[in-house]
């Protein structure tokens, strides 16, 4: 009888043992994973326009500022109301003459723009719109963009009319009149610049 008694007591203490473990084990399940940007590995390049045949001249900045990022469920969401700073003083073309001169006569002929800033918002799984400020002025430009694993590519093409940058593009086509002038001899800088932006998102 003593024999069943210490089998029975043995058999309950391994059942609550067991159950503990169970226990343990749910309270331990690592929370759900979620996406958020990676401000390091955002790249943004662009290419403006000279001479009347419109001869592309491209560059990049090498830096921005990433002030609202978020982590959410999908990519879309992480990307949705983000907000963002890209210092003038990082523009980059390969040449630091042209630097100087795009930060000294371009964006040195506008207002309040050391740095230009935005905010992103999205509409569906490939357009949205970001609020850009620049020259003073904030205006919605809108955006394409495409998704392949855990890399966002953004394309849009600005028209600088749209921020009221025609004193701004008149002082650079001046200063570079020789450089943007084509076989016509006559000297032109496009309003329009393509923009190319490409970032990864973690998975965490």
């Amino acid at each position: 009888m003593k024999k069943l008694q210490l089998i029975y007591i043995l058999f309950l203490a391994l059942i609550t043992f067991s159950s503990c473990k169970e226990t343990i084990k749910k309270e331990n399940k690592p929370t759900e994973k979620n996406y958020v940007i990676e401000a390091k590995s955002t790249i943004i390049n662009w290419t403006a326009y000279k001479t009347t045949n419109k001869v592309p001249v491209k560059g990049k900045f090498n830096s921005v500022t990433i002030e609202s990022a978020k982590t959410a469920s999908t990519i879309t969401e992480a990307l949705d109301g983000l907000k963002f700073n890209i210092p003038v003083s990082s523009i980059f073309t390969k040449d630091t003459v042209r630097d100087t001169k795009l930060k000294k006569f371009f964006f040195g002929s506008m207002n309040n723009t050391e740095t230009i800033s935005g905010t992103l918002a999205i509409i569906n799984e490939t357009t949205g719109a970001v609020t850009l400020t620049m020259n003073g002025i904030s205006h919605d430009l809108p955006i394409t963009f495409t998704i392949k694993d855990q890399t966002v590519t953004i394309e849009s093409l600005m028209d600088l009319d749209n921020w009221k940058a025609q004193l701004a593009l008149q002082a650079l086509n001046a200063a570079c009149k020789d450089l943007h002038s084509g076989e016509d001899g006559i000297p032109k800088t496009w309003n329009e610049v393509k923009i190319e932006v490409s970032t990864n998102l973690k998975y965490q």
